[in-house]
């Protein structure tokens, strides 16, 4: 319990620690610097991630990202725990936004570096709005950033995989950039299976070979939901 009030606390006093970077990307994106803007978001959002980590007691252990290629990807990933947010911004080098659940918007400071990192809100009660941010995402792709979504929606609380919604593998086809299947392991260990209490754990992300989504037929692009799905189950079998 201890463990857990201290890092709430850490995290709040991290936030005001780096509220003066986030004022000089304010400044940067209304200059019109996209490219420092988002190198500096990059790399405050990776070391805040880390040091959360950090601070929870966390290692984490990553295997195959040399198999992620060059320009703007749509990771896919399971979704165990609450950490899997940061986990993926401080081990996966390579600039990322991701498709977030709109509560998030609620969350001061948070919801304004979100924002700055290209990550889109998904209301997943409202079909219209789940389409409109899969067009901003597919947008945001061709705009050469890279995304991230958790097909399962929701956090699943443990090993087993939850219901993979298929739907949401659409914009990476619409954008026609290669998708990078992604598997957390122990994810849940650090806090969803204590009662939500923050405890030490050693966490596993396995990046698999990326498959191609440019130029497909329909055969091909309806498979891709379960060729996902087999690589990211491979990986939690491993």
């Amino acid at each position: 319990m201890i463990r857990t009030i201290l890092w709430f606390i850490y995290f709040g006093l991290y936030l005001l620690a780096i509220e003066p970077s986030l004022l000089r990307i304010n400044h940067l994106a209304k200059k019109g610097h996209l490219s420092e803007r988002d190198r500096l978001t990059a790399q405050i959002s990776r070391n805040w991630a880390r040091s959360l980590l950090k601070f929870a007691g966390v290692k984490v252990t990553i295997t195959g990202e040399e198999k992620i290629p060059p320009g703007p990807v749509l990771f896919v990933s399971n979704h165990q725990g609450n950490f899997d947010i940061p986990l993926l911004l401080g081990y996966i080098n390579k600039p990322k936004a991701f498709i977030a659940k709109i509560e998030l918007l609620k969350i001061p400071f948070i919801r304004t570096w979100m924002t700055h990192m290209q990550c889109v809100f998904m209301d997943r009660s409202d079909i219209r709005q789940s389409l409109k941010v899969i067009n901003q995402a597919a947008d945001h792709l061709k705009k050469g950033y890279s995304m991230v979504i958790f097909p399962e929606g929701t956090r699943s609380k443990g090993e087993a995989l939850g219901e993979f919604k298929p739907g949401s593998l659409k914009l990476g086809l619409k954008a026609g950039v290669p998708i990078v299947p992604v598997t957390i392991r122990g994810s849940y260990k650090i806090m969803e299976q204590n009662r939500f209490i923050i405890k030490p754990a050693h966490v596993e992300i396995i990046i698999s070979d990326p498959i191609l989504t440019f130029g497909l037929t329909k055969e091909q692009a309806s498979e891709l939901p379960e060729k996902v799905l087999q690589r990211i189950e491979q990986g939690l079998a491993s």
